[in-house]
């Protein structure tokens, strides 16, 4: 097995999961990319940075532009650093040297998907960095890897595919043939995740506040258990939101309905429910997006006149960016 000489640079869609009623199942790609550019290199080119007895010392250099500059560990602590030493994990050998460059345009802990995007594009570049890496490391157990990185399919699923997905795990790993990505993770879990269409008229527009919200503490306010009620209604919005997405989208206001999530967090993000509150209540398809405090609304293209009345309702600020749907995942350029 060999590394491959120079560098290589993939690109990453920001994602949105949720998206209003399905929880933890559904996620969207949106055009906003980060940009991961990784070399090998030898051990002497740069400062050295001790590890396991068992790794002996590697050589790394990471460098960070644009979003968490000054912020993100510049170290083996780095998400793609670490995504990436699974990967080599995975494949059987570790590089003597590795020097990464992030540009990156996702915001921070906003529910753009940023950590998924740093994910993906860690396991997609390294084994890309290697000779016939895909041979080795093949879709299905690099999303699985993705999804147990992430603990939970949600993000990862359309930062890898592009589009539109519905993911998920099985607690006991089916006996069947797959029909999409996926395959046993921990416990016997099998993670998954489909493809479905999206219709070619929809786009978004995302308003992001300054100030970010962590997934943890979002995921801690959410109860135990809800009411059954709750949670029909919560599925048959669900269901209404693929077909919406699919080629009825003049159903996303009704679809985008939810009743799992997004009011348990208003505590932590009371400016972005009250956002959402407006925007529905003139009939804008509007949600948290993942586990927040952004707000993505639905529109009808980027240039359409209605997504320039709703970029015009961005708070005091908050920046807005009005977005196609990607549909192409995670790309080597």
């Amino acid at each position: 097995m060999t590394f491959v000489e120079g560098p290589v640079t993939v690109t990453v869609p920001a994602t949105s999961a949720n998206l209003g009623p399905g929880y933890d199942s559904l996620g969207l790609a949106l055009d906003l990319r980060d940009e991961l550019t990784g070399e090998v290199i030898s051990t002497s080119s740069i400062h050295r940075v001790s590890t396991s007895s068992t790794t002996g010392e590697r050589t790394l250099e990471v460098i960070v532009e644009g979003e968490g500059e000054g912020a993100v560990p510049l170290d083996e602590s780095h998400l793609v650093i670490r995504s990436m030493r699974a990967a080599f994990e995975i494949i059987g050998k570790q590089p003597p040297g590795l020097r990464l460059h992030c540009v990156n345009r996702i915001p921070h802990a906003r529910g753009l998907g940023s950590s998924s995007a740093a994910i993906i594009g860690g396991l997609v570049l390294a084994r890309a960095l290697v000779a016939g890496g895909e041979l080795i490391l093949d879709d299905e157990t690099l999303f699985r890897k993705a999804a147990e990185i992430e603990g939970h399919p949600d993000n990862v699923a359309p930062a890898f595919h592009g589009g539109f997905t519905i993911a998920g795990v099985d607690d006991v790993p089916s006996t069947g043939p797959s029909t999409g990505s996926g395959g046993p993770g921990p416990s016997g879990q099998r993670f998954f995740a489909v493809r479905t269409a999206v219709d070619p008229r929809i786009s978004v527009v995302v308003f992001v506040p300054p100030t970010g919200v962590e997934t943890k503490a979002s995921r801690g306010l959410l109860p135990e258990t809800v009411p059954h009620s709750d949670a029909a209604a919560g599925a048959g919005r669900t269901a209404l939101l693929v077909a919406a997405l699919s080629d009825a989208p003049e159903h996303l206001h009704r679809a985008t309905r939810d009743f799992l999530h997004q009011e348990y967090r208003r505590p932590a993000m009371p400016e972005s429910l009250a956002l959402v509150d407006e925007l529905r209540a003139d009939g804008v398809a509007a949600i948290v997006s993942g586990a927040g405090p952004t707000v993505l609304a639905f529109s009808s293209g980027v240039e359409s006149a209605e997504t320039t009345k709703l970029t015009a309702r961005c708070p005091a600020g908050w920046a807005s960016h009005s977005l196609r749907v990607d549909m192409d995942g995670v790309r080597i350029l």
